[in-house]
């Protein structure tokens, strides 16, 4: 089985190629650094004392808890991180600079992630929650090096796929040393997919121990001088391609019962952004890009009821801006987005109804009242225009959602442990 997976990969390389370049018209950062997915790395003096994988932006914030002491306790510039995308790329180095050695993961060939591995040498692999590579994994057991899978999970649909794939994957996971589940029904699967019981051991969630900047939360209540501090304001957080539009006919009817409301928009994906921004401009709703400003707070309050958020790595920012949150990614079905920053701040959460990348999180929220989950996007609307009329509610609700993160911090310290005795 893993000799016909090798074969389609490389008879799939072209494709795959082409794609790349194709992704690059719209992001062209996917034309820089291409040596790099075929593992064509500098190799750093001595290797490096852990490698830490995180597929994309999602990954890359849960990690930056992990990976800081990591480069706290380790020599500098000894711990390596990869991404796939650029937008997790510029992310990793916006949050950690030149802390941390940074490239492209190799795609998973053969020969690239063996010429990888050799060139960085890794004393320790950490790949966060799904990402499963059997060659890489094979690579790793080969040459003795532990692997980890961190805030691992499985959602059912994941794991009816993966089941399809039977031996192929309980060999992949034989090769892992260790499984950190974020949840008892996570590590369930692991080990029904044929992961060893005594190698999977459940953690908790890295998210709960994410700390918001403190810098970051100024910045944002200094932006909400500049929005209005009487104003209601919402923020639709990490949208997807189809939630911007729903998210302005929700703010239309917002507007019909709180005329002053502002909408904080934040798309996802930052090659979207002008996209977006024509998207308002066709809603017939005034806006101010956040590009347009040269700090948080250069002029007086302004009146427009659309900001959009064109930057990247400024979220905590956005949110402390705001009164009340939506989640993206959770009205189309890509399984939503991280509902504890907000909750973290005190604000109330709404999301839509595909929240399967966040099951735990989400059901904590809405057990405890910290949050609401709209059935369709018709209800978005009615929803936020009763939050920002009730301060009252968005306070309960707000302090449960902290109450919520507090109680189920301390994964970070667990998993560093178990790192340690590996």
């Amino acid at each position: 089985m893993r000799l016909l997976y090798s074969t389609l990969l490389y008879l799939l390389a072209p494709w795959i190629l082409l794609r790349l370049f194709w992704r690059g018209w719209r992001q062209r950062e996917y034309w820089q650094r291409i040596p790099e997915r075929f593992g064509h790395v500098v190799a750093p003096p001595g290797g490096v004392a852990a490698w830490v994988h995180a597929v994309s932006v999602g990954e890359s914030l849960a990690a930056l808890p992990l990976i800081r002491r990591l480069v706290a306790t380790h020599p500098p510039r000894s711990i390596l991180v990869t991404t796939t995308t650029p937008t997790g790329s510029a992310r990793v180095r916006a949050a950690l600079g030149d802390t941390v050695l940074h490239t492209y993961v190799p795609y998973d060939l053969p020969h690239a992630v063996a010429r990888f591995v050799r060139r960085m040498r890794p004393r320790r692999v950490i790949v966060m929650e799904t990402e499963l590579w059997p060659n890489l994994f094979r690579t790793l057991a080969k040459r003795g090096v532990p692997l980890v899978i961190a805030n691992a999970r499985l959602s059912p649909k994941s794991f009816a796929g993966y089941s399809k794939l039977g031996g192929f994957v309980r060999t992949t996971l034989a090769d892992c040393s260790v499984i950190a589940a974020q949840s008892p029904a996570d590590a369930r699967r692991f080990r029904q997919l044929g992961a060893h019981p005594d190698r999977v051991h459940v953690m908790g969630n890295l998210k709960f121990d994410f700390e918001v900047p403190a810098g970051q939360v100024v910045r944002g209540r200094e932006l909400r001088q500049t929005l209005g501090v009487g104003r209601p304001v919402w923020i639709a957080a990490s949208t997807h391609e189809g939630e911007e539009a729903l998210a302005l006919d929700a703010h239309q009817h917002v507007l019909k019962h709180c005329p002053l409301a502002l909408l904080i928009l934040v798309p996802r994906h930052p090659q979207r952004f002008d996209a977006v921004a024509k998207l308002i401009e066709r809603s017939g709703l005034s806006f101010i890009r956040r590009s347009e400003l040269n700090g948080p707070s250069p002029v007086p309050r302004l009146p427009s009821p659309v900001f959009l958020g064109d930057s990247m790595g400024e979220l905590p920012m956005y949110l402390a801006a705001a009164d009340v949150a939506f989640v993206g990614g959770s009205l189309v079905a890509v399984g939503g987005h991280n509902v504890l920053e907000p909750a973290a701040l005190g604000l109330p959460v709404l999301f839509g109804p595909h929240m399967f990348n966040f099951e735990e999180a989400r059901t904590q929220l809405l057990e405890r009242g910290a949050a609401r989950q709209i059935a369709q996007a018709g209800d978005l609307g009615p929803a936020m225009t009763a939050l920002l009329r009730d301060a009252a509610q968005r306070t309960t609700m707000g302090h449960a959602g902290q109450g919520v993160v507090n109680d189920n911090r301390g994964a970070l310290g667990r998993l560093f442990v178990l790192l340690e005795a590996i």
